[in-house]
């Protein structure tokens, strides 16, 4: 997001955290509202469209939504949309999308509050780790036919059923009945991403051709805190094709230092 979106959405980041921060609200209840939201906004164009016009005011769009919500989610998420529908968006597209992220933000608070937020996180990375290397898992979790919805939910539930944290299986749900056109492994990223965001770490990919030892890992983790002035929790992949040396990725930004990598530069070298 871009601009006013970014600002927007940011203001819904702090009006979640202190709406969370009461014991009388349930985030996982919470999450489920807002994804509901998310849902009704990704069908209804026009009403987004609405929603985000800045020709229309404030106050006006937050009453729409208080009439069309309410008596169907809870108070908490009514309050949630209202404010966002305040504020402006660069377009009406990115309002959906926040929702949608507040919505599984709400989801890893409930995790947080409950002490899983780790184990979420890394249950995130491992599963988005078995679909790369499952295509056939893959197909089956991403078919187009509506009709196959229930059956893709059903063989989350299967695989994570009584061996992953419950919010991890809701994240994932989730993720899979409602993609919104992302890649299975775009969204998983995505949820790693909220996932250590709200741990206050970036996530880093890193990739090497044999397993790091534990020094290795802690010498590599306390570079990058120092490189970019964070926590970076670790994501771990073993690669033989990198030959030898470590890849590590952090969002868009790769960092290389594999044998792959520089025979590469030497080929492209050659051939210019």
């Amino acid at each position: 997001m871009i601009g006013a979106s970014r600002e927007a959405l940011e203001g819904g980041r702090e009006r979640l955290n202190v709406l969370c921060d009461s014991t009388a609200t349930d985030p996982a209840a919470l999450a489920d509202d807002l994804a509901a939201v998310t849902v009704l906004l990704n069908r209804e164009v026009s009403l987004r469209r609405v929603l985000t016009d800045p020709a229309q005011p404030g106050e006006g769009k937050a009453d729409l939504v208080g009439r069309l919500l309410g008596g169907q989610v809870g108070g908490p998420a009514v309050d949630l949309v209202s404010g966002l529908v305040r504020s402006r968006w660069s377009s009406s597209r990115d309002l959906v999308d926040a929702v949608e992220e507040l919505a599984d933000t709400a989801d890893l608070i409930a995790a947080d509050r409950a002490g899983t937020l780790e184990a979420v996180e890394d249950e995130l990375f491992r599963f988005g780790r078995i679909l790369s290397a499952t295509p056939a898992l893959r197909s089956a979790l991403t078919t187009k036919d509506e009709r196959s919805t229930t059956a893709k939910k059903e063989l989350v539930r299967r695989l994570l059923g009584g061996r992953a944290d419950r919010i991890t299986e809701r994240l994932i749900v989730r993720l899979v009945e409602h993609p919104r056109g992302r890649s299975l492994d775009q969204g998983i990223e995505a949820l790693s991403a909220l996932a250590a965001a709200r741990r206050d770490r970036s996530v880093a990919v890193v990739t090497s051709a044999v397993p790091l030892s534990d020094a290795q890992r802690d010498r590599l983790g306390r570079a990058l805190a120092k490189l970019y002035g964070r926590q970076v929790q670790l994501n771990l992949d073993v690669d033989p094709a990198v030959l030898g040396g470590i890849s590590v990725r952090i969002g868009d930004e790769v960092i290389h230092g594999t044998v792959a990598d520089r025979l590469d530069e030497v080929t492209r070298r050659l051939a210019g």
